[in-house]
């Protein structure tokens, strides 16, 4: 998580690439959850 928190910081990844990491029931191979998605952009997921 670390690297996407500077992959963000750094604009080397945008929202969409980041919504598209996250664990869901739909996307059960993600990287990261909900709750590590709120920490690295500080706004909520939303599917």
């Amino acid at each position: 998580m670390d690297f996407l928190q500077l992959a963000w910081q750094y604009e080397w990844i945008t929202l969409d690439e980041l919504k598209f990491l996250v664990k869901t029931k739909k996307q059960p191979w993600g990287q990261i959850t909900p709750e590590e998605f709120k920490i690295i952009t500080g706004q909520d997921y939303v599917e």
